[in-house]
């Protein structure tokens, strides 16, 4: 099996910094895109932002500039910067990784989401 564990989030003051961590872990052979999402309250998950196993990174629209998203791909790790929070950065951020698992399966698979809480 695969699994995403997400670190990083809690409780945080607006205009403060936030970094968020996922590791991956299982039988896995490679990863190909790795992303963030977030669900804020009452609202659905969107896109924060993916980087592939090159790279490449996309960012949503409406987020572009504001988070930064990298991956160590020898520690199988993806990782979401974002500085000057804001409340409205409110929301459970979930990992997300393309994996093909030692067994030839090709899975989409999604952390548990850690919760980020931004005080005004």
């Amino acid at each position: 099996q695969v699994q995403l564990v997400e670190s990083g989030g809690g409780l945080v003051e607006a205009g403060g910094s936030l970094r968020l961590s996922c590791a991956a872990s299982g039988s896995i052979l490679r990863i190909s895109d790795m992303g963030w999402y977030r669900q804020a309250p009452g609202k659905q998950r969107e896109l924060v932002a993916t980087i592939t196993s090159g790279g490449s990174t996309n960012y949503a629209d409406s987020l572009k500039g504001r988070f930064t998203i990298s991956r160590d791909n020898a520690k199988k790790m993806v990782y979401l910067q974002r500085n000057s929070l804001e409340p409205e950065d409110t929301a459970v951020y979930y990992c997300n990784a393309m994996v093909l698992t030692t067994t030839r399966r090709n899975l989409e698979v999604w952390g548990q989401g850690t919760l980020v809480t931004v005080s005004s």
